[in-house]
């Protein structure tokens, strides 16, 4: 054998590139066919979970949204409560409220 003889018979068993390619396509092997479904069966998967993941962001989302509309609501509930302690308990702190309503308990 020459130096190109067994170069070819080394790299590709004696099959040029293009003539491996053919046979491949063709004739798969069990292995290769059950690979194939599986990454097709992933892909298909992942697209589900991508899906599934934006549909969470948008609805976490809209619960911020909802929440953030609240939040001057809350300041003004936050602001007439404590406008009623101080008048009613002459500026008392609230720490000092807390401790009074325990002994009274």
């Amino acid at each position: 054998m020459d130096a190109v003889g067994s170069a070819t018979s080394i790299s590709g068993q004696g099959l040029s590139p293009s003539t491996h390619g053919a046979q491949s396509q063709s004739e798969k092997s069990y292995f290769e066919k059950q690979r194939d479904a599986l990454i097709a069966e992933i892909a298909v998967s992942l697209e589900h979970v991508l899906s599934n993941v934006n549909t969470l962001n948008r609805s976490l989302e809209g619960a911020i949204a909802v929440g953030k509309e609240f939040e001057s609501v809350s300041t003004l509930w936050s602001t007439f409560y404590d406008g009623i302690a101080h008048e009613n308990h002459g500026g008392v702190d609230e720490e000092e409220l807390d401790e009074e309503m325990v002994e009274d308990e």
